[in-house]
């Protein structure tokens, strides 16, 4: 249901049944998890959290890892300019 790389991969999936009978499957609530820094990252007018995914992490699809390790759900929370932003590892 979910890329690879998704942040949503490993989360548990459940599975219930609605008033007809019918099955819903669903993932469970995605708490943001641990994720150290190994770097930080000065932010500039008019840089995307993608752009700077790929610059540190090689991935512009993993800023949600950007997101994570600066405890924010959304990219805009973090962009503030002039904010040092918390940069992880490239892995997991």
């Amino acid at each position: 249901m979910f890329f690879k790389g998704s942040r949503y991969a490993k989360v548990p999936e459940q599975i219930g049944k609605d008033a007809s009978g019918r099955t819903i499957r669903y993932k469970t609530t995605r708490f943001i998890p641990e994720t150290p820094a190994i770097s930080g990252h000065l932010v500039t007018n008019g840089e995307r959290l993608d752009q700077i995914a790929w610059q540190h992490l090689r991935d512009a699809e993993r800023f949600w890892r950007v997101c994570d390790a600066n405890r924010a759900l959304q990219p805009e929370d973090i962009l503030e300019e002039a904010a040092v932003i918390r940069i992880p590892a490239t892995e997991d």
